[in-house]
Formats: C-alpha cells, structure tokens, sequence
C-alpha cells in the first residue's frame, strides 16, 4: 500500500511537470504526495458508491468508458480537495491526467517489477 501511495505520488507529480500537455498543475511534491493519498481514500470510499450508480451505464456502455468516466471523478475530486492541485481545463485536465496516472503507473511498476 505504501509503494501503491509512493508510485501514485511520482506519477502525478511527473504529470504535473508535463502541464501544458496535460493542463494538471501541482504546487509542489508534498502536494503530490497528498494528492495520491486522498487519491487512495476516494477511490476505497468514494468508488464503490460510484459504482453503483454507474452500474445501469456499463450495460449501455462499455466498462472501459464507465470506468474512465469513475476515474474522472475520482480525479476531480482529488484536485477539488487538495489545495495546490489544479486542473487547467476542467473535464478535459481530468481525462488528461487520468488516462496519464494510468499509463504512467504502468510504467513505473514495469521499470520496478511489482
């Protein structure tokens, strides 16, 4: 869990530094760090509650777009909640940035082999 929180802080924090690409700006890397861990309790808390309300769009859609679109929230909410994480162009910063997180996670667990 700690590695999980250590790689989400990095991945945000190197999003962050590619903002003009991905209009997601974080003050700082003690930002970052607590944007993952709020990152973290949205998605135990926050996730499962979307979820099931999101339930009756994954018959309409697929899983991928429900789950891109949870991804979203969980993300704007993150950077609504931690003062010094922003997202430039809103909705756009927000699929941006999440699509990025996943990428870049992969990544990261890949160069470290977890």
């Amino acid at each position: 869990m700690l590695m999980a929180w250590v790689v989400n802080a990095i991945s945000l924090f190197l999003i962050a530094q590619l903002s003009p690409i991905t209009g997601v700006e974080i003050d700082n890397f003690q930002k970052a760090l607590w944007s993952a861990a709020i990152f973290g309790v949205l998605n135990v808390l926050v996730r499962p509650v979307l979820e099931t309300f999101a339930l009756p769009l994954d018959v309409i859609f697929s899983a991928f777009i429900v789950g891109l679109i949870l991804n979203m929230t969980i993300f704007g909410l993150a950077a609504w909640l931690v003062p010094g994480f922003r997202l430039q162009w809103g909705i756009l910063s927000a699929l941006i940035g999440s699509v990025a997180l996943v990428i870049i996670n992969s990544v990261i667990y890949q160069i470290i082999g977890v």
